[in-house]
Parts: C-alpha cells; structure tokens; sequence
C-alpha cells in the first residue's frame, strides 16, 4: 500500500482527505501534521511514500518545508495541495522540487490517481500547469515582478505582505533581523515597490495570499 502524509493546518481539510484514504484499499494514512515542523518531524518516524503539502501553513513555509523533504527525504514524493491558483505557485513549486500541484477544488478519485502517479515517479500537472511550464522553457512566459524573486525572497515577501515584522521573519526562518532586512531591501528594490503595505496590496492583487 501507499503510505501518505497529510500536511495540512485545517482539520477540516484534514478530516476531508482522511475519509478519501480510508476509503480505498491501495492507501494507508500513517501520520497527520497541522505545520511544516511537525511533518518532518512525522517523515523522521513513517516512512511516507507522498506527502500531500499545504503551501499556507504556521511556522515553517510550505516552500522550505518542500525543499527540506527533498533534501532530506528525497525518495518520498510530494504534491502540494493548496488553495491558490495554479498560475501563482504551480512552477515555483515544480522548480523546488514537487511532483505535482493540485488546487483544493480537485475530487476524490483525481486525488487518488495523483497520488498514485507521482508514487510510480510520475508528475501530476493540469494543462495549465503545462502550457505555464513550456512557455517558461520557450522563453515567452510574461513574467509579473514576483517572479524575478528567488525561492527565500518570494517567502519573505509573503509574510512581510502578510503584516508579519522581520523580527518575527527571522525567528520562523531561522535567520538575523538583519539578513530579513536586507531580503526586504532587495524584494521592494526587484519589484518596484516602496513599503511594506505595497507588498500587501500586490500580494492580494495577484492572490499570494489568503
């Protein structure tokens, strides 16, 4: 059977994909994480063929939740399920490392045959997803500003635009107020940006946030 891992900080969210485990004879539910910390901690005790990752998640930001797995667990597969729409995260997450990228709208049996593809080594991508990717190949991918961050810069954009100060960026990211403040510098600097609240504005506009 599939082992599979549940990352996800809504027990809502949690209890749904739970009874779509259950349900089926080929999967077997070994552990359930409401934050990145507690899904690695969980990977170090079951041994999980997919993990299925919330990107939005307290503490640890799903995308360096993400790179750890691969780093440290790089047998085990991951599909990031999120609420945001795919052409906001799907390639950066590809990039890092996922197999795939489903929105939170999928049904049952799509999650399923996910889970099941990417545990053969397949990938799980929309044809949105897709045409996005071959376009950034082919060089005529019309990039918005965020783009232009890297991985560790898009994650301080995202919490700073969600109110959070560098001192607390720090402490989640295990880094100096300093360092976050430099990342803020050259974020504001990429983007063409002034503030802080700018960062939210944009944020919302291009739905980075909830």
């Amino acid at each position: 059977m599939i082992k599979v891992l549940i990352a996800d900080d809504h027990p809502i969210v949690r209890q749904g994909l739970r009874q779509i485990f259950e349900g089926s004879s080929s999967f077997v539910l070994v552990g359930e994480a409401s934050g990145g910390s507690a899904a690695l901690d969980m990977l170090g005790e079951h041994n999980a063929d997919v993990v299925l990752l919330d990107l939005n998640m307290p503490g640890m930001d799903g995308l360096e939740v993400l790179k750890r797995i691969r780093r440290e667990y790089p047998r085990t597969k991951v599909l990031v399920l999120s609420v945001y729409p795919e052409e906001q995260y799907a390639v950066r997450v590809i990039r890092a490392g996922a197999s795939g990228y489903m929105t939170k709208n999928a049904g049952p049996h799509e999650m399923l045959e996910a889970v099941q593809r990417v545990y053969e080594g397949g990938k799980h991508l929309s044809p949105k997803v897709a045409e996005l990717l071959a376009s950034e190949v082919g060089g005529d991918f019309d990039k918005p500003p965020h783009e232009s961050l890297s991985d560790r810069e898009f994650e301080v954009m995202r919490l700073l635009s969600l109110g959070k100060t560098v001192t607390r960026i720090a402490e989640e990211l295990n880094l100096s107020p300093k360092t976050i403040s430099t990342y803020r510098s050259r974020i504001l600097s990429k983007m063409h940006l002034e503030s802080n609240s700018d960062l939210t504005q944009y944020a919302i506009q291009y739905e980075l946030i909830p």
